[in-house]
């Protein structure tokens, strides 16, 4: 009885273990049509942020990139919105910067979608000088839940999803 107890405990621990998020790799990348961001992020959701998600829920993380050198400063902020419509079974990932939206069949084509997010920025982010320093935030937005789920969402460790910083400086050439 008090081994099930025990067994019974540790399952509501891990479904209150936070997920993780964490940017492997950014750099940045002028194209045709304008400098983008190209973010390789590992982000893996875990028990009330999953099942919310599978229940319909947004959830939204908040995207910032700052640019530091002689020229001055820039910022960039965005979200990246993923979404399930139960009734469709299709998983949505939209960039509220560009309003772009793709959709995906099943979670494991939206979690590659996240390793190689193509982002475009600003133009002022083009040329940047070398020595640049660059850092990416990115983290979950709790105000973009709905109302009963911000109070949890602050209280409960499974709702606390921030990837570490992630700085880079811009190289010559």
């Amino acid at each position: 009885m008090i081994l099930a107890g025990l067994l019974g405990g540790c399952d509501a621990l891990r479904e209150q273990a936070p997920g993780s998020l964490q940017v492997h790799e950014a750099r940045l990348v002028a194209g045709a049509d304008g400098m983008r961001l190209e973010v390789n992020l590992d982000c893996r959701l875990n028990g009330p942020i999953n099942d919310a998600l599978e229940h319909g829920i947004p959830i939204t993380f908040d995207m910032r990139l700052r640019a530091r050198g002689i020229a001055g400063a820039l910022d960039d902020r965005r979200q990246i919105e993923l979404r399930y419509f139960p009734l469709t079974r299709r998983y949505q990932l939209r960039d509220s910067a560009s309003d772009s939206v793709r959709s995906f069949a099943a979670s494991a084509y939206l979690t590659d979608a996240l390793a190689a997010l193509r982002l475009p920025l600003p133009a002022t982010f083009a040329g940047l000088a070398a020595g640049t320093r660059l850092q990416l935030d990115v983290q979950l937005d709790h105000s973009a839940l709905p109302g009963a789920l911000r109070l949890p969402a602050m209280l409960e460790p499974a709702w606390r999803l921030t990837a570490p910083e992630f700085a880079w400086i811009v190289a010559a050439g």
